[in-house]
């Protein structure tokens, strides 16, 4: 090799070298994010795209702990109770985020940028997250409850849905739909044990049932003629026309359910309605129809409202690339990139008045006015037909709400695979939530 040519081959050498010490340096002092993360479709495809959040910000490596919804909860809530600093950004929801709030456990989301464009983001998603006007988690996705059905089926038997259907006229359609010979199940509903799971369902069953948790004095009622009437009907309906081991089914289990074919009706979370008419998840995409939550006394509570959005706890010690990341996530252009990816349809739902108003997610997403309406109605602080003390569609807005709310949802679980009656799962379910509000001082 001449000379000159062994000088540029050593200049380019040295300069390799330094390229790479200069981002091994950069890879030692990145500071890193370790984000608790529910384990649903929408979260899965936030994971995928992250490495442009990356990219855009080479400080900053993300660590991803995804979890099933009621680990989620107890991993969180174990983190945010000790102070313990294992999470950086938590996925959480309206339950949690004003309680976490008041008590000083999260940060504030407020000096968000111009850019960021916080009056397009729902307001209903906004107060949710709220504590005394001020804002403590951005919502990743905001989600009412919907009834879903195959019209291929209905149009089989000659059934027409209604836009609002009643408990009685569903229990009906199931009776008629549901062909087991076929692996046809004619309803689907969530049936695994958990506050957030079986109960958050439940729950909206018995307020239209005409049921409440507690009396204005914080007696529990669920042994009353509401709670016990809307429980029968659930649990028969399910052993009936459910699928086989439907106690151990939540949202995850029973979207897999309906997206391939196995359910005819099933009711659930709105977000659900971006995978179902999604062509490449769903195997039922063009045979979806859609109506409101079924009502049967009183729509009161019928359907739910809740967002799962994302919180930095006072503890984590990368406050700041939290936050960055946080705002990335729940950002007009992270909407445009899942349309890419995904297709307009299954973009983040509920969330910014713009996804709304655009024409091409109104083409994509037959459903997209119905959803806006029903979260934009449910209404948490009128949540039953007679008068409450707490706020919450389907849960019971107290600190206390997800312990005893997790025993009876266990109680409930146990009478769908007949381990108890419905009576008794009710009648112990009653002493939890009674003990539980007598010990916290409500009852007076």
């Amino acid at each position: 090799m001449k000379p000159a040519m062994k000088t540029v081959a050593k200049c380019i050498s040295r300069a390799v070298s330094a390229g790479a010490l200069v981002a091994a340096a950069s890879a030692a002092h990145a500071q890193t994010v370790t984000i608790a993360m529910l384990n649903n479709p929408d979260m899965i495809e936030l994971k995928k795209l992250s490495p442009a959040f990356e990219k855009a910000n080479p400080g900053v490596k993300l660590n991803w702990v995804i979890l099933e919804e009621n680990v989620l909860r107890q991993r969180a809530t174990t983190d945010i109770t000790t102070n313990s600093g294992q999470f950086d950004v938590m996925m959480i929801g309206t339950y949690e985020a004003p309680q976490w709030g008041k008590r000083g456990w999260i940060v504030p989301m407020t000096n968000l940028p111009a850019s960021y464009d916080l009056d397009d983001v729902v307001k209903t998603a906004r107060d949710g997250l709220s504590y005394n006007g001020t804002l403590y988690a951005l919502p990743f996705y905001v989600e009412s409850s919907m009834t879903y059905y195959r019209k291929d089926l209905f149009d089989k038997k000659g059934l027409k849905m209604p836009e609002q259907p009643t408990y009685d006229q569903i229990r009906d359609f199931a009776d008629k739909l549901t062909d087991k010979s076929a692996g046809t199940y004619g309803i689907c509903l969530r049936g695994k044990a958990g506050w957030g799971e079986n109960m958050a369902y439940v729950t909206t069953v018995a307020n239209t049932f005409g049921g409440r948790w507690f009396d204005e004095k914080w007696q529990a009622q669920l042994t009353s003629p509401e709670w016990k009437k809307a429980v029968n009907f659930y649990v028969d309906m399910l052993k009936k026309d459910g699928p086989p081991g439907a106690s151990s089914n939540g949202f995850n289990e029973n979207l897999t359910l309906m997206s391939s074919g196995k359910c005819a009706m099933w009711i659930d979370a709105t977000v659900a309605a971006g995978i179902l008419y999604n062509k490449q998840q769903s195997q039922v995409a063009d045979k979806i129809g859609f109506a409101a939550a079924p009502t049967e006394v009183t729509p009161n509570g019928a359907h739910w409202l809740w967002s799962w959005a994302l919180a930095v706890p006072k503890s984590s010690k990368s406050q700041d690339a939290a936050k960055k990341f946080i705002e990335w996530a729940t950002s007009k252009e992270y909407v445009q990139m899942v349309a890419q990816d995904e297709g307009w349809a299954s973009v983040p739902s509920g969330t910014r008045i713009s996804t709304y108003q655009n024409p091409e997610y109104k083409k994509a997403a037959p459903f997209s006015d119905f959803v806006l309406k029903a979260i934009q109605t449910a209404d948490p602080t009128h949540p039953t037909a007679k008068p409450v003390p707490y706020t919450g569609i389907q849960f019971v807005g107290i600190p206390e709400f997800q312990s005893f709310g997790t025993v009876v949802g266990q109680s409930v679980a146990g009478a769908v695979a007949g381990q108890m009656s419905v009576d008794q799962a009710l009648t112990a379910g009653n002493a939890a939530a009674n003990r539980a509000v007598a010990q916290a001082g409500y009852q007076k």
